[in-house]
């Protein structure tokens, strides 16, 4: 009962977000070219399900996620290595804070040059995005357990995996998943916005381009909705996983 309130809440609020924009773009007559009306974006939805379907699998299904994966995975392994290894922490942490203050505007298309328009070059920018988030999540996580645990740790005669896989990595968790849901996000703008310069004639981010090219306002906003909604299930979908891995956190305590 409790979640079914938690959830009613901010369902009501974005229904009456949808009826006022609604009725301002109609008693207004606000111009279809510049913001249209929710109903003319859902029947664009609707007649474009079939392109949106091609869109949705060649941004999400062939980009965003095996990008996900190898991004967030390759940056948990290197911070394994940087906690095993302090000097490799110290050299790559400083990097990660440089990684992550470049803008994607200006990488995406020289990843598009190196790798082609395919999938590839989207994948590329996609782990870019999501190897240092996870790195630096991961190596603040490592860190984050009691000197009182570790201390007992090390009177149990502990070695360092035991010490790791015992102790550490579970207190590590809620530092990976908030690196995995910031990962999730990134992925999506990463590879759509990869799309812009470069692209097969299918895929979310060249149909935005092309679509605002050409004034078509309502398919931009259905490729818009899918996203939002593509994005927000995956998010679920990892606060589901992270509830059931770390149950035992005391944010989950009643």
């Amino acid at each position: 009962m409790t979640r079914f309130k938690n959830m009613l809440a901010p369902a009501l609020f974005g229904i009456g977000v949808l009826l006022l924009w609604q009725f301002i773009v109609r008693f207004f007559q606000v111009p279809f070219v510049i913001f249209p009306a929710p109903s003319d974006i859902w029947t664009r939805l609707i007649s474009s399900l079939p392109m949106l379907g091609e869109d949705f699998a060649q941004t999400v299904v062939r980009a965003v996620i095996p990008g996900w994966i190898m991004g967030s995975l390759s940056g948990f392994v290197v911070a394994l290595l940087c906690d095993r290894y302090d000097f490799l922490k110290r050299g790559l942490l400083p990097l990660g804070n440089l990684a992550a203050a470049l803008p994607i505007i200006g990488v995406a298309p020289i990843f598009v040059m190196w790798f082609a328009s395919g999938p590839l070059s989207k994948i590329a920018v996609v782990v870019v995005m999501t190897f240092f988030p996870m790195l630096v999540n991961a190596v603040t996580g490592l860190a984050s357990s009691g000197k009182l645990e570790r201390d007992l740790m090390q009177s149990y005669g502990a070695s360092w995996s035991q010490d790791l896989l015992k102790l550490r990595l579970p207190a590590a968790m809620p530092f990976i998943f908030n690196a995995l849901k910031i990962n999730s996000t990134l992925a999506m703008i990463g590879a759509i916005v990869a799309e812009f310069f470069g692209s097969p004639i299918v895929g979310m981010g060249f149909r935005i381009s092309t679509g605002s090219g050409s004034m078509s306002l309502d398919l931009v906003w259905a490729e818009i909705a899918v996203a939002a909604v593509a994005g927000s299930t995956f998010y679920g979908l990892l606060v589901a996983c992270e509830r059931w891995v770390t149950f035992w956190h005391p944010s989950y305590r009643r």
